[in-house]
């Protein structure tokens, strides 16, 4: 499972971000990415990237250029804030109207405007207004726009099966903005990141943009200490202040393994392919254990207790879920705290879909939390065939695998041919049974 691991020791900017992003893409790519960045605003912004080095680590610096200056930050003022003065205030309308003209996918649009409603409702919710009356001061500017287009370009490039991210270090003290000095981290990043793990330290500053916290906010799934994943790139994006602690964001990308699956060898009851000659010799034979036992499929588990539902929403929930394509929903009653009586609610999904049913499960049911356990599987292989009965014909599910093959004929024909004979369900289930094996 294709994973982008983001670890925000020391925050997150756009720039920041988008740097790491830089550094995941193949060489072949990063030319076409900034040649595709610089014809967004060609008389008025561009970037470019440049090696960077924090603490002796080595990374890429993405610079800023407006008008043909470099857009610097003051030393006590984040990127982000940096000469606000050059820039007009650009309202929420105005900003998703610039973005929808932009010559990028719909997928860079459509998340690039998200991130936007992000910080829009944020900053509508810290100055008690309307988001249609939010006019944005530092993240307004091209050079911050540019951030958010670059990173959901490079997250189109790349294009991760899951996203996950860090606990998010914000940083101490106050930071100088537009509206004068706030307390760090500021009331929009503070709202932004509600629901996200966060912590300070002995780092003085704004370590933690409202840029870089939507950014982290829209694309992540979840927000928890690093996997067990192997690791083939890794990226550095670097800030531009100097700390004792080098001040990077760092992406990994790699693959997710959630489960090791044991190869045949480890498995118990293990005999070496020969060891047993028969094959009813292989199957009563304690130590039985065949070649074709060696591919196991990793799936999740996923769950939670209700006690707050009636029984028509969890219905509603488990309906969606089911159609939403889970591999299997089911319900079981249970005693919860101070013996109330609950359902606890059980997902079957793959290892790839587990941000998207843990979504609709917080979605649709009432629960604060999702328990992921994974597990995994053997799976027959499975046809449909249909066969001819006294009582027409009935559709059977044939599974096959692993020298087994069994049938079991599709509920909805039975039922709608034991209506239309008029006899028992059990009759035409048997003959449909008896005309699949004659087949044999």
């Amino acid at each position: 499972m294709k994973t982008l691991y983001l670890e925000c020791n020391m925050g997150a900017a756009g720039d920041m971000l988008m740097g790491a992003l830089y550094e995941l893409l193949p060489d072949s790519e990063k030319d076409l990415f900034l040649k595709s960045m610089n014809s967004l605003f060609p008389n008025e912004i561009m970037l470019n990237a440049v090696s960077s080095e924090k603490c002796g680590i080595w990374g890429t610096k993405i610079n800023v250029v407006i008008l043909g200056r470099e857009e610097l930050p003051d030393m006590d003022i984040p990127q982000e804030h940096a000469n606000e003065h050059n820039h007009l205030h650009t309202s929420y309308p105005e900003m998703l109207e610039k973005i929808d003209h932009l010559f990028v996918s719909s997928f860079v649009k459509e998340h690039a405007k998200a991130v936007y409603t992000l910080i829009g409702n944020a900053e509508s919710t810290a100055h008690h207004t309307d988001i249609s009356q939010i006019h944005f001061h530092e993240v307004g500017t091209l050079d911050a726009l540019m951030d958010v287009i670059g990173c959901c370009l490079l997250l189109e490039l790349l294009s991760p099966e899951q996203i996950i991210a860090s606990p998010v270090h914000v940083g101490s003290g106050t930071v100088r903005c537009a509206h004068g000095i706030l307390p760090v981290p500021a009331p929009a990043t503070a709202e932004i990141l509600r629901d996200v793990p966060i912590y300070g330290g002995s780092v003085t500053g704004e370590l933690c943009t409202p840029t870089g916290a939507a950014l982290l906010k829209h694309f992540a799934s979840q927000f928890t200490p690093m996997p067990p994943m192997s690791i083939e790139r890794t990226g550095y994006g670097m800030g531009a202040k100097d700390f004792d602690t080098a001040n990077c964001l760092r992406a990994f990308w790699g693959n997710l393994s959630i489960l090791p699956v044991p190869s045949p060898r480890q498995l118990p009851g293990y005999a070496a392919p020969g060891m047993l000659k028969a094959d009813t010799e292989r199957e009563t034979h304690p130590d039985y254990y065949t070649e074709q036992f060696h591919s196991l499929d990793q799936i999740l588990e996923l769950s939670c207790n209700l006690d707050d539902m009636t029984p028509e929403t969890i219905s509603y929930a488990v309906t969606l879920i089911r159609e939403a394509g889970a591999l299997d929903v089911y319900t079981t009653p249970v005693n919860m705290k101070k013996d109330r009586p609950g359902i606890l609610l059980t997902v079957l999904c793959n290892v790839s879909e587990e941000s998207r049913f843990s979504r609709l499960i917080l979605k649709h049911t009432a629960t604060r939390g999702v328990r992921i356990q994974p597990c995994y599987r053997r799976t027959l292989d499975a046809q449909f065939r249909k066969v001819s009965t006294v009582y027409g014909e009935i559709t059977v599910k044939i599974s096959t695998g692993y020298g087994i093959t069994k049938c079991k004929p599709e509920y909805e024909d039975v039922a709608a041919a034991a209506r239309q004979c008029k006899v028992p369900f059990q009759a035409v289930y048997t003959a449909a049974v008896e005309a699949f094996q004659k087949t044999l």
